[in-house]
């Protein structure tokens, strides 16, 4: 793995073929497809950031890399991707073999270039769109958690306040003598022209008899924008005092109804606001919802109790009369947004669905963020959304405005990209004709996108058979080069290059080549995000068994066996861990819907689909670690035998991290003897799993929610719910740790037995 992790390292590149199947046929024989899960503005302590534009070839707009073939005395390059020849512009006249410029030199195949005096001339802007419709508590901590965030937003951002209920409002910050909004019809949807005649836009300015309004050069007046969007430092004030006042939603509620929640208009409202007032700027909406939406486009549910918010069943069964239309609003609420650059980022409070799966396409389109809590005083909600403002310990480096393009050797296609971006539709010979995600395009665009956003690039082989043995050995590498071109959170506008060349082998020998370049981490999570999407588009699909057939195919193309004898089976050390992989991925919650709900899949499989592999394997298989008296902190197997009474496990399952009590350390910590001098090493025994634990907290967005739980105890299910059951009510002989886990699932052991079986016939 080690060498794998090293080639992250310089350029943000996990692949699961390091070494690359040549034909079509080799390809698919290798059940996971040749893709890429890359890190576009990973930072990199030595990258070299250079203050000029790039040199681009004049056939296919590739950039001068590292493996470009350079004839220093003609002042020729010759570009890796069509082999087209060009010239050196007149100021590379001094570059020889001594006197290279940087984006030449071999370790820089990931180089930034900084166009001078392109910054962007609008500060970030964040409009926060605030539920009104909660309880008191509730209200009240949500109050709290926005006041804070204010006074961190950067002094020039500009902002701007919307809150709905029953209503949308929005409020006129500008205007500091005393509050005032505009309000909007819950239950109908707003054009953007309408909007911008009822606030009173073309007062002193009058509208333009034709063209789009889009901001202070095309059509409206800076005065009337700054009606609505301030900078944070002028409207600080005016903004607390606003939400200090705030109160809930005023209309009555009879009693077998749902309260009525406009999110949809409320959004729609904002989304035109941005659109006219800033467009193509780097502007963030931020959504405060605390329930299910129940009025005007977008809602998720009636008002009335007796109906249930929809359930994975309803969905299978096509019985959820609402999520179509919810969820073809919500698309074109994000083509609007994409069009316009703008983010949307959902914080969603409520221990009942707030309607997450339909808003999941908006907020993963544009890049957003996106936060699941039982309510706005929970430290998931609270801790994550200073962490997005505030970068005291690990900066998220919000950017904005991305675009994402792709150039590769003329035998490799693009698919698609599962992860969180939108399709340009920028058709070409790029293009393959089987689509995965963001499809048949080869220009995506990521109107937010952070240090940790990773993409998933699936590529398709499209060299059919073998040329001669000669013409093989003389060209065997295939080259890709990702462009990432985005505002940087300084302002400026930056374009990041990443050039990467593999190796690619076909014909009968290549068995070994394959296996010594695969990496199995970068597999499991192109896997899991390959069957989250079927699982999402495919009507029918069976992920368990698709899984299952993927790893058979696998271990019986890579495995060494005599046929038919399920004992003489054995993978190399390079696929061991696959296997395991997989048997903890078809129980993970991206697959194992039963027990969540709509929301809660939508929101796990969104985190799945935005993070690195080292992350995104913690989401598969939780690491488990092992604390006691005897030893230093060890990794422990997720496995039921690791349980002990005298012992303390730290699992981490991303989303939550458990900390666990054995029965006897819970028995001496309910006594209070880490509170006695004499016992300072139980008392440290202790404390070693909460600094680990808040040390994982720190690096991680969104903050995990930690629960503490003793053996025996109703929390520790957390723990029990993914451990491997080698040991369940049914089995026979005694069991160590004393702890069984109720359940028919079947054990890793079982499940490698069958595998090993299937594998050899």
């Amino acid at each position: 793995m080690a060498e794998f992790m090293e080639l992250e390292g310089q350029d943000g590149v996990r692949m699961p073929w390091n070494v690359v199947p040549g034909t079509k046929q080799e390809a698919s024989n290798c059940v996971v497809p040749v893709s890429a899960i890359y890190t576009p503005i990973k930072t990199f302590p030595n990258m070299p950031v250079l203050p000029y534009a790039p040199l681009r070839c004049r056939n296919c707009r590739s950039v001068l890399n590292p493996f470009s073939i350079v004839d220093f005395a003609a002042k020729i390059w010759i570009c890796p991707f069509c082999f087209q020849r060009n010239h050196f512009p007149p100021h590379y006249a001094s570059i020889s073999d001594e006197n290279l410029p940087a984006e030449l030199f071999p370790q820089y195949t990931t180089i930034e270039y900084q166009s001078p005096g392109e910054a962007s001339s609008v500060p970030p802007v964040f409009m926060f769109v605030v539920d009104t419709n909660i309880i008191e508590e509730e209200m009240a901590f949500l109050k709290s958690a926005l006041s804070q965030a204010i006074g961190l937003l950067p002094d020039n951002s500009l902002v701007g306040l919307i809150t709905f209920g029953t209503l949308v409002h929005v409020h006129e910050l500008g205007f500091s003598t005393i509050p005032k909004t505009y309000v909007f019809k819950g239950s109908k949807d707003v054009s953007k022209d309408q909007l911008l005649e009822q606030m009173n836009f073309f007062l002193i300015k009058p509208k333009p008899p034709t063209g789009v309004i889009a901001g202070a050069r095309d059509g409206l007046s800076s005065e009337s924008i700054a009606r609505f969007l301030l900078p944070a430092s002028d409207c600080e004030f005016s903004l607390n005092s606003i939400l200090e006042e705030l109160q809930k939603d005023p209309w009555p509620i009879p009693t077998d109804q749902r309260a009525s929640r406009c999110t949809g208009t409320a959004l729609s409202v904002a989304a035109s606001l941005l659109g006219a007032c800033v467009p193509g700027s780097g502007a963030r909406i931020l959504a405060f919802v605390g329930g299910p939406s129940t009025e005007g486009p977008g809602a998720i549910v009636s008002k009335n109790l007796s109906e249930p918010i929809r359930s994975h069943k309803d969905l299978d069964k096509d019985s959820a009369p609402n999520y179509h239309k919810a969820v073809k609003f919500y698309e074109g609420l994000t083509m609007q947004l994409v069009h316009q650059g703008h983010v949307l980022d959902l914080f969603a409070c409520a221990l009942d669905q707030v309607g997450v799966a339909e808003l999941k396409v908006a907020v993963e389109r544009t890049g957003g963020l996106v936060v699941l809590a039982e309510s706005f005083g929970h430290s998931v909600f609270k801790d994550s959304l200073r962490r997005v403002f505030r970068s005291e310990d690990k900066e998220l480096g919000l950017s904005s405005n991305g675009i994402f393009e792709i150039n590769c050797s003329k035998d490799i296609k693009v698919q698609g990209i599962l992860g969180p971006c939108a399709s340009l539709e920028k058709k070409g010979p790029l293009c393959s004709d089987t689509i995965v995600g963001q499809g048949s395009t080869s220009a995506w665009k990521m109107c937010g996108l952070d240090q940790a956003t990773s993409l998933c690039l699936v590529f398709d082989i499209v060299k059919k058979e073998l040329p001669d043995a000669t013409l093989q050995s003389s060209s065997n590498q295939f080259y890709f080069q990702f462009l990432t071109y985005y505002q940087h959170s300084t302002g400026e506008m930056r374009l990041r290059v990443t050039s990467l060349s593999r190796r690619w082998v076909a014909g009968p020998g290549s068995i070994q080549d394959l296996i010594a370049g695969f990496d199995q981490e970068a597999a499991a999570v192109v896997m899991a995000r390959l069957v989250s999407f079927k699982m999402e588009i495919e009507a029918e699909f069976d992920p368990i068994r698709w899984l299952d057939k993927a790893l058979i195919h696998m271990c019986s193309r890579f495995g060494d066996y005599q046929k038919d004898s399920p004992s003489s089976f054995s993978l190399s050390p390079r696929l061991s861990i696959f296997p395991q992989f997989m048997f903890n991925l078809r129980r993970s919650q991206f697959v194992q819907v039963f027990n969540n709900s709509p929301d809660e899949t939508a929101y796990f499989r969104m985190i799945l689909n935005r993070e690195n592999v080292a992350n995104s394997v913690v989401m598969i298989q939780p690491s488990l670690i092992s604390y006691t008296f005897q030893s230093a902190p060890e990794p422990a197997l997720l496995d039921v035998a690791a349980i002990a009474a005298d012992r303390i496990l730290l699992l981490d399952s991303y989303f939550t991290i458990v900390i666990f009590h054995g029965s006897t350390i819970a028995q001496w910590r309910k006594a209070g003897y880490h509170n006695q001098p004499e016992h300072q090493a139980f008392a440290r025994l202790l404390q070693a799993p909460r600094d680990d634990a808040d040390a994982i907290i720190k690096e991680r967005f969104p903050v995990p929610r930690l629960v503490i739980c003793d053996q025996h105890g109703s929390q520790a299910r957390f723990l029990l719910a993914k451990l491997n059951p080698s040991a369940t009510y049914n089995s026979e002989g005694n069991h160590p740790g004393g702890d069984i886990i109720f359940t028919d699932d079947v054990s890793f052991e079982v499940f490698l037995d069958h595998l090993q079986r299937l594998a050899v016939q």
